[in-house]
């Protein structure tokens, strides 16, 4: 009797960690691009990401830097006070989207400029994600408690 119930303990461990492995081993292979990475533009600058590596960059649009294009195309720069990255997207705007404003946009660096395949800005007047206020402030920028971003 006493040998069953050790041989199925046994067996319930090896069943648990064998389901663990293969959970772990679904959400790797599965879900590549799931976890992506927030750099600012100065990190960017310094140590470029590997060509197929999607991540999200933040910071300000830079003044001046917005050119519309044909159709939905549009590039600008993006800024944290010390590096600036160019971006370019295809596709509809956020409403808030604008130069001076906080933006944090998703893909991928090719060729030196960042694919855009998704732009997030901020949804009211004084929202900025956290991401960018804390990068900006790391460059030096100075940020308003609960405002934009102003260059200091």
């Amino acid at each position: 009797m006493k040998g069953l119930k050790k041989q199925r303990r046994i067996q319930i461990i090896v069943l648990a960690v064998l389901a663990m492995v293969g959970a772990m081993a679904a959400f790797k292979f599965a879900m590549p691009d799931a976890l992506q990475y927030f750099r600012s533009p100065t990190e960017v600058v310094a140590s470029p990401p590997e060509p197929n590596e999607t991540f999200r960059i933040g910071g300000l649009v830079e003044e001046g830097s917005l050119v519309r294009g044909e159709g939905a195309e549009i590039t600008f720069r993006v800024t944290d006070g010390n590096g600036v990255v160019p971006i370019s997207y295809t596709g509809l705007l956020p409403d808030l989207f604008g130069e001076g404003e906080g933006v944090v946009a998703t893909g991928k660096l090719v060729e030196g400029t960042f694919q855009a395949s998704e732009i997030l800005a901020r949804h009211d007047e004084t929202y900025m994600p956290k991401e960018v206020i804390d990068a900006l402030k790391e460059q030096g920028v100075y940020v308003e408690p609960g405002a934009s971003a102003a260059m200091n």
